[in-house]
Parts: structure tokens; C-alpha cells; sequence
């Protein structure tokens, strides 16, 4: 496939007409009378559009090919490139993977019979979120990349929006559509004093700028707020956990799984225009990273709402690429070349992997919900027993994102942990070994967090009507579950093939390393962790099938287990998600500020009461919303400006052009 694509036409024409086929890949479907079709066809263009796509990234990124094309246009800016290099070959790959999967999911998850209303237009949003995220990437004008980008941000706004009948959804749109155009007003800023800069809006070359520059940290700065609000690094991920929960299920793994990269990829891109960056910006993203995956990951312990803990743990992720990508700065910064390669190579293969472990799990929730009918863990309950493959699918994806060999989640936080312990043999930057502990309590954190999620909702018994009778989820929904977990499982075995993908990558972002000498020796490492990757499993599945050979061969009777002095047992006597997590979540309770009720009782027969925990966002609801509050009560007196009089506003009108003569002249 590789040779036949690059002998018969360029690869990086065909991943450009794939994004543009699958942003038109909706538009028949709006015109079409009859709902279904439009969805069929939309989800069969998407799947052979990425078809090919896939493989020309593949090829572009392997061959270390930059391509460039001129899009011929009359705007004031300059010359408006399109380039593709090994690094939007790189953040490609997720784009057209987990589009073309969403797509599929979403026929079974969001048929068009059961949704008539919606469908048209969240399938015509979801395909122009895919294509303008895929342009995105090889956008070198900073006007038509803000473009782009606008129109990402409102395409990803009105699939958050599908449900909007619902206020908590109007809501969570409306936090999306203020925190990122807050990030586009410091983009437009970041663009602008690139261009005072370099005197173009054309992005720079690799290298060009200095970061000793009077506009340097200031351009860095509006970066960081801009990238990284889209991101969700912290405190910038308001808008993040609300989205991701009311977003549909499909949209939430492409949001998750491709959408925050974006965000991160713009921070990369950035990064490649500075050849001396100081230690300060690797300091701060390291911060800030670390940071974000303690929080992250704390917030998803205390979540009740499925979704909302995949979301939490979305910035927990990103917080730790973010960090690797802070360690690889300290690298450069102070020449230290195998730090700066682990930890670039750490942060990209972890981009990757959760670009394959987050949308099988969103997927997942979004086959548990439609079983269930809700989105609260502490009604569900029993799943796996109605629901066998969704239930084994879903522990792949648990056990990849907290980080457990022999999936894929381990492989790029072991590259970390070796940059951290590599400082313990007398380099300048030793107390970066301290973060491997802080590193090591996010990794638990999140198995506990998981642990919580995957027995509330597939062990015990039902804790509601809706999980007492769960449906498995169609084929078109468990295809795409179950091509991610394969991914999750090749690479975490296979490693060194994962490490090949992001060796050009990381040539295009740090090219000063000597790439060749490190890929051999830390791709030995990777290959001793496959091959104890591959005994661990062969040793899993000698059990599995000892277990079950016993189970065949021996006597199994049942009995009720003792009831603790009970007739008989009741789903409210088993642990809930709240309850498993109570005691983790009081030690941060300082930080998560829950809003916990708990009655007093009185008397000898009391009467009925109840508990109730609610995690709050701590950063929106305590800081942002009083804020802007303050703001409302600040400038209420200009309402009385508002009369809804005709005569009145003209007069305004009058009045100001008036003022405006006078000072012209």
C-alpha cells in the first residue's frame, strides 16, 4: 500500500482530499427526506476517506517527507500554505483512526430512526470537527489557521449542544463557547506578535526565532493560555469535564481523543520556532503538567457521573504529556540529550496511546449508558453479567489507561520514569527524580479511580431498574470498542513499532538530536519490555485456562452466602461509587470542596433521610463564577442605558458620531 501510494500520487494529497471528503461527508444527508441513509453514507465515506488517509500519514511520516501546497486566495496575509510534515503526520494518524470509528459507533449508539431530530446535524458537525481538525494540521498561515480553528471550536460547540432541550447541556455550552474563545483571543495575540515578530503571518521556520527576543516570553505566554485552554491543562480545563459528560458518547471519544491534542499540538508547533528555549519554559510546562495529573486524577476519584470521571482523567493525561514535554525543554535547555529524547518520545507515545485507550473507553461508557439509561455509577451495577463483551472490552481500556504492562498506557510513562531516574547518576537536573513519585501517586490514583469505576458499574448486583435488564451492545459499537483494544494490546506488547512512529516526530520538533544512537539504545530497552510483555500474557492466559479446566472438571454447586444476620440481601447493602471513594476523597476534600449533606436524626423512630455527596468543579464554581458575578453587580447600573426606546438609542448614535467628529477634526 505504501509503495502503490507513493509511486501513483502524492501521499499528502491524499491526506488533504481525505479530510476534505470527510468534512462533506454529512452534507448529503441534510438534504435527504427520508432519515438513515444520510447516516449510512456519511459513516461508509468517513471509514474509506480514513481508509486512505491512514496510510498516506503513515507514509509521509515514515519517509521524513515534507509536502507544501499554495491555497490561492486574495486575502491581505500573505501567501496561505499548506504543509504537511512529520509532525501533522504524526497528530493525523488519531484524527483519521478515531473518526472513522466514531462514525461507525455512532450508527448503532445514535441511529437516525430513534433521534430524527438530531441526527442530520450532529453527523454534518461531527464530520466538519474531524476535517477542520485534520486541516488544522497542516494550516502555515496564522490568519487561516485561526480560521480553522474557529471553525473546530463551533463545530465541536454544536455537537456539546445536540441534547439542548436540557439545561445542563445549554450550560455546559455555553461554559465551551466563553473558555474557548477566551483561548482564541490569546491566540489571535499569540498570531498577532508572531507577525510583529517575523514581519509575516506566515508561521515560522523551525529554529528561526530566539527566545532572548523582547516578544519571546510574551508570544510563549499567549501560547501556553490559547493552546492550553483547548488543552484543558490546568486551570485552563474549565470547560472540559461538562463537555466531555454531555457531549454524546462518539463526539465525547473524538473530543477527548483527538480534539484536546490539538491544543498540545499547538503548544509542539510553537515550541519548534524558538532553537534556544530557557529553562524556565520547560519549568513551567512541568509544573503545570504535574499539576494538572495529580488534580486531574484526584477530581475522577470523587466523580459519581461516568462520564465525568473519563473526562477527569482526560486532564489527568494530559497533564502527563505536558509534563514529558516540560522534561524534554529541561533536556534541551540544559543540553542533556537523553532527557530531552525520553522525554519527548514519553510525551508522544502517550498521545498516541491515549488517542486509542480514552475513545474506547468513551465509546464504552456510551455502550454502558445505552444499556443502563443513565450516566450515574451508583445506580448501575451487574452490567457484565448482560453485557459480556462491552464488560471485557472496557477492562482492556481500564487497564491501559492506568498504566499496567502489558498494555500500551505503560509504555510511555516508563520512558518518563527512566528520564527521572536517569538524574540519579550526578546530572544537573537531579530533583527531577522527585517526580517519579508524584508520577507514581497519579498511577495509583488511577487505578483506584478505575478499580471504583469497573466494580460499580459491571460487578454486584443492579442498583436500579435500567441496569437490572442491560442489552450488549450492537455489532457496529463493540467493532470499533474492540479495534482499539487491539491497538492497546499491540502496542503495549510491540512497543519498538510505537517508538519507530514517533522517532520522526520528535526529529521534527528537536532536530539538534542525534536521534539515530538514542532510538537504537532505548528501542533494546522497549524490546526486553515487550518481550516481558508477551511472557506476562502467556502467563495470564495458562491460568485462564487452568481455571477454567478446573471449573469443567470439578463439582460446582451455589449457595447464599451469610447474610450478616439479613433475611436476605439488598443492592443498597453493597458498596456504591460514592462509597468506595468516600475516604479517598476526604483527603482532598480541601481541594474538591463537595457539597456533602448529611441528616440528623432524632428520636427513637426517625424519620427518613438521606445522604449526599456532589463534587463540585472547584476552579469554575469558586473562582470563575463569583467573578463573574462581581463583574454583573460592578456594571449594572449601565442596564438603566436600556430603555428599548427607539428615539433614545438614535439619540445615543447621534451623540457618538458627534464626539467622534469633533475629535477627528
Amino acid at each position: 500500500m505504501y509503495s502503490f501510494l507513493q509511486g501513483a500520487v502524492d501521499p499528502a494529497l491524499v491526506a488533504l482530499s481525505a479530510a476534505l471528503v470527510i468534512g462533506c461527508a454529512g452534507i448529503p444527508g441534510l438534504f435527504l427526506k427520508k432519515p438513515g441513509p444520510g447516516q449510512v453514507l456519511s459513516t461508509v465515506v468517513t471509514i474509506l476517506a480514513a481508509l486512505a488517509g491512514l496510510p498516506a500519514a503513515l507514509l509521509l511520516l515514515f519517509t521524513h517527507t515534507t509536502s507544501t501546497y499554495l491555497l490561492e486566495w486574495n486575502l491581505p496575509f500573505g501567501t496561505c500554505e499548506l504543509v504537511i510534515d512529520p509532525l501533522s503526520a504524526f497528530f493525523l494518524i488519531p484524527v483519521f483512526l478515531v473518526a472513522a470509528a466514531g462514525s461507525l459507533f455512532a450508527i448503532g449508539y445514535w441511529p437516525a430512526a430513534e433521534h430524527p431530530a438530531t441526527e442530520r446535524c450532529l453527523t454534518f458537525f461531527y464530520g466538519l470537527l474531524a476535517s477542520s481538525m485534520a486541516i488544522l494540521l497542516m494550516a502555515r498561515n496564522g490568519v487561516f489557521f485561526i480560521m480553522v480553528w474557529e471553525v473546530m471550536a463551533l463545530s465541536a460547540y454544536f455537537l456539546i449542544v445536540t441534547e439542548h432541550e436540557r439545561e445542563d447541556v445549554r450550560r455546559a455550552g455555553i461554559v465551551y463557547l466563553i473558555a474557548t474563545h477566551v483561548g482564541t483571543a490569546a491566540l489571535l495575540i499569540f498570531f498577532s506578535l508572531l507577525a510583529a515578530q517575523t514581519g509575516s503571518f506566515q508561521l515560522p521556520a523551525a529554529g528561526s526565532l530566539s527566545s532572548l527576543s523582547p516578544f519571546a516570553a510574551f508570544i510563549a505566554l499567549a501560547a501556553f493560555v490559547g493552546f492550553g485552554t483547548k488543552a484543558g491543562i490546568m486551570p485552563l480545563h474549565i470547560w472540559l469535564p461538562s463537555a466531555h459528560a454531555n457531549a454524546p458518547s462518539h463526539v465525547s471519544a473524538v473530543m477527548s481523543g483527538v480534539m484536546l491534542k490539538m491544543g498540545l499540538y499547538g503548544i509542539f508547533r510553537t515550541l519548534t520556532f524558538f532553537h534556544d528555549p530557557p529553562l524556565l519554559w520547560g519549568a513551567v510546562l512541568t509544573v503545570a503538567g504535574i499539576i494538572s495529573a495529580l488534580l486531574g486524577i484526584a477530581f475522577a476519584v470523587a466523580q459519581r457521573d461516568l462520564k465525568r470521571l473519563l473526562a477527569c482523567s482526560s486532564i489527568e493525561n494530559i497533564g502527563i504529556i505536558t509534563t514529558g514535554l516540560g522534561v524534554a525543554l529541561l533536556g534541551v535547555s540544559s543540553h542533556n540529550s537523553p532527557l530531552a529524547y525520553l522525554g519527548m518520545a514519553g510525551a508522544l507515545l502517550h498521545i498516541l496511546n491515549h488517542s486509542l485507550f480514552k475513545p474506547l473507553l468513551f465509546l464504552g461508557s456510551g455502550s454502558i449508558i445505552h444499556a443502563a439509561g443513565t450516566r450515574e455509577m451508583n445506580l448501575m451495577g451487574g452490567l457484565g453479567k448482560g453485557m459480556p463483551r462491552t464488560a471485557l472490552l472496557f477492562m482492556v481500556g481500564v487497564v491501559a489507561i492506568c498504566g499496567i504492562p502489558p498494555l500500551n498506557g505503560f509504555v510511555g510513562e516508563f520512558l518518563l520514569y527512566l528520564g527521572f531516574f536517569r538524574q540519579l547518576n550526578g546530572e544537573s537536573l537531579i530533583y527531577l527524580v522527585f517526580l517519579a513519585p508524584a508520577l507514581a501517586l497519579v498511577g495509583g490514583l488511577a487505578v483506584f479511580a478505575f478499580t471504583k469505576l469497573y466494580s460499580s458499574v459491571f460487578l454486584g448486583t443492579p442498583r436500579s431498574p435500567g441496569a437490572a435488564h442491560p442489552h450488549e451492545a450492537g455489532v457496529t459499537m463493540l467493532a470499533p470498542m474492540a479495534l482499539f483494544a487491539l491497538l492497546c494490546l499491540l502496542i503495549g506488547v510491540v512497543p519498538q513499532l510505537a517508538l519507530s512512529l514517533v522517532s520522526p516526530a520528535i526529529a521534527a520538533v528537536f532536530p539538534q538530536l542525534i536521534l539515530e544512537t538514542l532510538s537504537r539504545e532505548y528501542g533494546a530497552v522497549l524490546g526486553r519490555l515487550s518481550l516481558a510483555g508477551i511472557l506476562l500474557l502467556t502467563a495470564a492466559a495458562l491460568v485462564a485456562l487452568f481455571w477454567r479446566w478446573r471449573l469443567g472438571a470439578g463439582r460446582v454447586t451455589s449457595a447464599p452466602t451469610w447474610g450478616c444476620g439479613y433475611q436476605r440481601g439488598t443492592a443498597r447493602m453493597q458498596y456504591g461509587a460514592t462509597s468506595i471513594s468516600e475516604l479517598t476523597v476526604s483527603v482532598f476534600n480541601g481541594i474538591m470542596r463537595q457539597r456533602i449533606g448529611r441528616p440528623t436524626l432524632s428520636g427513637l423512630f426517625p424519620a427518613s433521610s438521606r445522604c449526599s455527596d456532589h463534587p463540585t468543579e472547584t476552579f469554575l464554581e469558586w473562582i470563575i463564577a463569583p467573578m463573574f458575578a462581581l463583574a454583573g453587580a460592578s456594571f449594572a447600573f449601565l442596564r438603566r442605558l436600556q430603555h428599548g426606546l427607539m428615539h433614545v438609542y438614535m439619540m445615543y448614535i447621534f451623540a457618538t458620531l458627534f464626539i467622534l467628529m469633533l475629535w477627528a477634526h
